[in-house]
């Protein structure tokens, strides 16, 4: 039988999201449903001195009224306990929840939310990252010493988290340099921007909550609602239905806990769907804004001796999960380069501006849009070409990285001679205001614990029950491929249960690029045990030994006799008298590779890359001087995913984030006023459409990984956002002779760089 690792299928959920049949939270109905709102801040600092809701109470269809003298007086977040459900005696951005109302209209509860009365002692905000570290400036939390964290967070008065990666001796390596470079680069602030909104309902049976979400990890958001309200998990239930995106927005604990306090004290069931404007005001999972500081010696050979970079990440008012960008941002400053010597840290910000986390990719594409712009200034320091720069001081198999990691493949280098091929670098029959631009990168695959459960049906099909989450990205859907692998049946012929909590076993949720890399490798585990029975009870059906048989075609069959077969269906059939078929999995995730912290420090988890993959990407852009537009009409994007599963999934990862990538580069980004957004909405914050799409040449190559994912394979979802836009901005800086040092590189600041004395190329 041919092997289906390899072969492109549809995916199984495609029909009824595209016929439009398949049901979103927003679309569930119940009886005698109310609808919630919240009401903001609208302040980005401000001391609560009074909070009244008796009118807000008393109006007509209102059933609840909630603030944080409701709920438990619990500090919650994933690395620091910094945050309650409710603004509780300070409000520390525009959009913090002071009230929830659950109504009978959603116009109802919005009245009510505006009969709400606060009074407030507005303080200063505190809003740049360079301020706030210097021990004169006020303290968004005056408490911060007595919250509690994860062992290893380091912190100080405005910093949630601080990290360092330390090798070698920096100053020894600038000693041996000839050319010292220093720059710095900014990034705005940016949405994840699904076009499902955030929603929520609530149903209490008793004492136990069913709450249906538009979370990426059920779980850990199960986990947060037990937390907040003080109950056991076992009587939290979160399922999700079809989700419309999520991009890391949609990942942590969110709004789960505030609909449900409603609904327990309403006694019936509530709904909450944001609005578009909510969605950027609201939302606690954005982009960080960032500053980057890299200063990098080379010999005039173009080899990097040292190099020395500072992060400054605006974590806005609460810390959250961003303690994972904080790391990930920290392995990023050296890319996928030989720095024997190495000093970076990164501080983690608190600001009075919106919450920021891990979306797609946290820390990776901001990181290496600066430093792949200052690999091409290196490069035109020493006189070399862009690409022959990068040939000379990419990792290569036994090198090793910032943590003292060995690399064990040399697939930066085939990816970067790959792409240049496919693109024609330098460029040729390139017109007027038009050049290419290179990016080359690396990222990681997450080891995380997952489960799963299959079992055969008595028709000859298959079920995978499993705790993983589906937010688009097709990799739920990949499971029953690789079941079918294991099984000689075909993918087709497998159902998924999956995004219920009460039914599947734990997983971490659709982030991280981690669902086949680990709930693959359970789901295989699974479906072994499940073979081990079917081929025992089709040796004694069959007579023969179990060693002689195979599975192929959707039936045992005694090797070199394919006459003597029993199609799989009459094999369960007959189990269900004896032992079911059924098996389970909880795919034991890898370590991470042996490497070096001597001399770091705060570190969490992601001091090491995991079954590492590399890319890399050239932009072909067009600028236009007079105006500033840029333009993309082509990118080339060559990865290396271990062993490729599906490749028409992974091309649509490829795809996907090429294209999200371009809208990072050239228009995402949240404007602000003091510490409040201007620009709350997709009339002012700008997304690429279809017409926008530009041509993308997708290559992969595969290099599969004993200590990875199922097969060899390694993490899809998030490389693909990571390298488009530093491959534009270096493609900008080719085609108008000088460098746009802020993310995004909107028409405005091109045309600036291009105008003004101090944008243009030394």
């Amino acid at each position: 039988m041919t092997s289906l690792i390899g072969q492109k299928f549809v995916r199984g959920d495609g029909l009824e999201k595209v016929t439009g049949q398949a049901r979103y939270t927003a679309d569930l109905a119940f009886t005698g449903l109310l609808h919630a709102k919240f009401l903001y801040a609208g302040r980005a600092h401000a001391r609560i001195v009074d909070i009244d809701t008796t009118a807000a109470r008393a109006m007509r269809g209102v059933h609840a009224v909630v603030t944080q003298a409701d709920a438990p007086m619990v500090r919650y977040g994933m690395f620091v306990k910094d945050r309650t459900l409710f603004a509780h005696e300070v409000v520390r951005f525009e959009g913090e929840i002071v009230a929830a109302v659950a109504a009978e209209t959603p116009e109802q509860a919005e009245a009510a939310c505006a009969a709400i009365r606060v009074v407030y002692e507005d303080l200063d905000p505190i809003l740049d990252v360079e301020e706030a570290l210097k021990s004169s400036s006020p303290l968004v939390h005056p408490d911060w010493k007595s919250y509690q964290t994860q062992n290893g967070v380091e912190r100080g008065p405005n910093d949630c988290g601080h990290m360092t990666s330390v090798k070698g001796d920096v100053e020894a390596g600038f000693a041996e340099a000839d050319h010292i470079l220093t720059e710095t680069y900014q990034s705005d602030m940016a949405h994840a921007v699904p076009i499902e909104p955030h929603a929520v309902v609530a149903q209490w049976q008793g004492d136990k909550v069913t709450i249906w979400s538009t979370s990426q990890v059920p779980f850990p958001a199960r986990a947060g609602v037990a937390e907040t309200l003080q109950i056991p998990q076992s009587n939290v239930r979160l399922v999700v239905p079809h989700l419309g995106g999520g991009f890391g927005g949609k990942c942590d604990f969110h709004f789960e806990a505030h609909v449900a306090l409603l609904a327990r004290q309403a006694r019936r069931p509530v709904r909450l769907v944001f609005t578009r404007r909510e969605e950027f005001v609201a939302t606690d999972k954005v982009r960080h804004a960032s500053k980057i500081e890299l200063t990098t010696g080379v010999k005039a050979d173009g080899t990097i001796t040292a190099r020395r970079a500072r992060i400054l990440l605006n974590s806005g008012a609460y810390c959250g999960d961003a303690l994972f960008t904080t790391e990930i941002g920290l392995m990023m400053v050296a890319g996928p380069y030989r720095v024997p010597n190495l000093h970076a840290e990164v501080h983690t910000v608190y600001t009075n501006r919106t919450p920021a986390g891990s979306v797609r990719a946290p820390g990776g594409p901001e990181t290496c849009w600066a430093v792949e712009q200052h690999t091409d200034e290196l490069a035109r320091r020493v006189g070399l070409d862009p690409l022959e720069f990068r040939r000379r001081n990419l990792v290569q198999a036994g090198d090793t990285g910032q943590t003292g990691q060995r690399f064990i493949s040399s697939s930066a280098k085939e990816c970067l001679e790959r792409a240049a091929e496919i693109a024609g670098w330098p460029g040729k029959d390139l017109a007027p205001g038009e050049a290419l631009g290179i990016a080359v990168g690396w990222w990681f695959s997450l080891p995380a614990s997952s489960g799963a459960y299959v079992k055969l049906n008595a028709d000859g099909t298959g079920t995978i029950v499993t705790g993983a989450q589906e937010n688009g990205s097709g990799s739920v859907m990949g499971l029953a491929t690789l079941a079918a692998e294991e099984l000689g049946m075909r993918p087709d012929q497998f159902s998924i249960v999956y995004q219920d909590t009460e039914s599947g076993p734990f997983d971490l949720g659709s982030a991280g690029s981690q669902t086949t890399f680990n709930n693959g490798r359970a789901v295989i585990e699974a479906a072994g045990e499940v073979r081990t029975k079917l081929l025992r009870k089709a040796a004694e059906m069959l007579e023969a030994a179990e060693e002689d048989l195979e599975l192929v075609d959707g039936a045992a069959r005694v090797r070199g006799v394919p006459s003597k077969a029993l199609p799989i269906a009459s094999v369960a059939a007959a189990s269900q008298t004896s032992s079911l078929l059924i098996g389970s999995g909880s795919g034991n995730p890898p370590s991470l590779p042996e490497h070096d912290l001597s001399g770091c420090g705060g570190r969490l988890g992601y001091s090491a890359f995991l079954a590492p993959s590399f890319f890399c990407h050239i932009a072909r852009v067009r600028v236009d001087e007079e105006t500033g537009t840029v333009s993309v009409p082509e990118v080339t994007a060559v990865h290396e995913f271990g062993r490729v599963l599906n490749p028409l999934g992974a091309q649509g990862q490829v795809e996907g984030g090429v294209i999200q990538s371009i809208g990072m580069a050239v228009l995402e980004g949240s404007q602000y006023d003091g510490g409040r957004q201007l620009n709350p909405g997709l009339l002012g914050y700008k997304l690429i459409t279809a017409a926008d799409a530009p041509r993308v040449n997708v290559e992969l190559l595969e290099d599969p990984v004993d200590h990875g994912g199922p097969h060899g394979a390694k993490a899809v979802g998030e490389p693909p956002v990571v390298g488009t836009a530093a491959a534009i901005g270096n493609a900008i800086a080719a085609a108008a002779g000088t460098r746009v040092r802020a993310l995004p590189m909107t028409a405005e600041r091109v045309w600036t760089a291009l105008h003004e004395q101090e944008g243009e190329l030394a």
